[in-house]
């Protein structure tokens, strides 16, 4: 395979393949990377559970802090209310 081929970026229409290969590889090595975090995530939350913890909230609380506080207030006053309206409450 050449380093430089017709088809693609640049402004003569060039691609160099090296640039090319080194973009690739970066991105297989980003995709390593976070399997191997996923399998991290995964330990963690085996260890939460077998200390007692409910991982499931867990995942819950872990989404509620990505979030902002304003929205979560909103999100939960029309939870109640919802709730209220079914006798729920």
């Amino acid at each position: 395979m050449t380093d430089t081929f017709q088809h693609g970026a640049g402004a003569g229409g060039q691609v160099a393949g090296e640039e090319l290969r080194q973009f690739i590889e970066q991105f297989e090595q980003l995709d390593a990377e976070k399997k191997d975090i996923a399998e991290r995530q995964k330990e963690v939350m085996a260890e939460a559970k077998a200390r007692g913890y409910d991982t499931k909230v867990m995942r819950k609380v872990i989404a509620l802090r990505k979030r902002e506080p304003d929205d979560i207030a909103e999100e939960e006053a029309v939870l109640e209310m919802y709730k209220a309206a079914l006798g729920m409450s």
